[in-house]
């Protein structure tokens, strides 16, 4: 087996809440822990490589996020969607059972999971459905984190926890937080997601993969990031002491043998797609 290879057992067939029926083979949890060994700007550029779709149509966060957990790193997993309105004092009348509902639902998915929230009452996001009871009652669940376009609260308790959150601000309240409904597609930061696409998500934001992309996403990753660390990296961290003019023929050199191995990146991607 090759260094870019995925093995077979690593991979499931698409079986994701709201999208079509797809013959896809979905990442499992052992390429989900490779791919989080880098950034999320880095599973962007392997994505590039490797979709049919143009970079803008990309499924990352148009707007600014926070990581609030930094420390943490990365995080990856599959979607698991869910709305709340913590502004509207309605919901828990209307859904009394709504948390052991939600729970369940949660505990049916395959993880590693990340809780993908959308706030209907933006931009206002005055109440927390996020703390330290529910982050570690999640994570006993078998999620990673959150990504949420409203607030987070009990922020040393959460990091404790190990429970990882993109938020857009911290708050002292949880308000009428609760469960409005969860499995259907949710828009946070600008981008709609479906349940069960594989996020990857750190300091810089989050990108959701489309499924017909996820099957040759470890390796065009792989393949990227060693180019780069071959040609470019090196030159442009070693050349210290050179003149101008070598430094930039230098980088010249290497932005072209870059540039031929991203091309057979890319060349292969045709062939996989």
């Amino acid at each position: 087996m090759s260094a870019t290879s995925i093995p077979d057992a690593d991979t499931q067939t698409a079986r994701t809440t709201g999208q079509a029926a797809t013959k896809a083979q979905l990442l499992g949890p052992g390429a989900m822990l490779r791919l989080k060994r880098w950034n999320t700007p880095t599973i962007y550029n392997g994505w590039e490589a490797c979709t049919k779709r143009d970079r803008l149509e990309g499924l990352w966060n148009r707007q600014e996020t926070r990581d609030f957990m930094p420390s943490l790193g990365t995080m990856v997993g599959r979607a698991v969607t869910i709305r709340i309105d913590p502004c509207n004092p309605a919901h828990p009348g209307n859904k009394p059972d709504a948390w052991d509902q939600w729970f369940a639902h949660v505990a049916s998915l395959p993880g590693p999971k990340i809780i993908v929230m959308q706030d209907i009452g933006k931009p206002g996001a005055q109440g927390s459905f996020w703390g330290e009871v529910s982050a570690n009652t999640h994570r006993s669940l078998g999620c990673v984190g959150t990504i949420v376009d409203g607030s987070i609260r009990d922020l040393d308790e959460m990091t404790n926890a190990g429970f990882k959150a993109l938020a857009r601000r911290l708050s002292v309240g949880h308000l009428h937080a609760w469960p409005v409904d969860w499995g259907g597609a949710v828009e946070v930061f600008g981008t709609r997601i479906e349940e069960g696409m594989l996020v990857h998500a750190d300091k810089h934001g989050f990108i959701a993969i489309p499924p017909e992309d996820e099957e040759n996403l470890l390796a065009a990753v792989l393949a990227l990031d060693n180019a780069e660390c071959e040609t470019v990296i090196p030159v442009a961290r070693f050349s210290t002491g050179l003149d101008h003019d070598a430094i930039l023929e230098r980088r010249r050199d290497a932005a072209a043998r870059y540039g031929e191995l991203a091309s057979e990146v890319r060349r292969g991607a045709g062939e996989w797609r």
